[in-house]
């Protein structure tokens, strides 16, 4: 489908809205000064969010989960682990970051 046929049917891709999202953070942030971080930042937070989403639509079913993600379930257990990520998608108290060193 065309760019302007979404537009009119009122569709975005993911491609779309992570370009404009992204590019409003740029105009309005400080991020490119001294190695802001953003690739870390943008992944961690797209996988994060996603991980929480797909959690959650399966009710906490990893097999199932892990085959909608495309990932080895043992994977998408260590990335549950990594972000404190609950069965059922919640992330627990305590800590919200990705655990990894920058």
């Amino acid at each position: 489908m065309s760019d302007s046929k979404r537009a009119a049917a009122g569709t975005i891709t993911c491609e779309d809205f992570l370009a404009a999202h992204i590019k409003s953070y740029l105009s309005k942030s400080k991020a490119l000064e001294n190695g802001g971080g953003l690739h870390h930042l943008t992944i961690t937070t797209v996988e994060q969010a996603l991980l929480e989403l797909v959690m959650q639509e399966t009710a906490g079913n990893q097999s199932q989960a892990a085959h909608i993600l495309g990932i080895n379930r043992n994977t998408l257990r260590r990335k549950l682990d990594e972000y404190k990520i609950a069965a059922n998608g919640k992330r627990n108290r305590g800590r919200s970051g990705s655990g990894r060193a920058a």
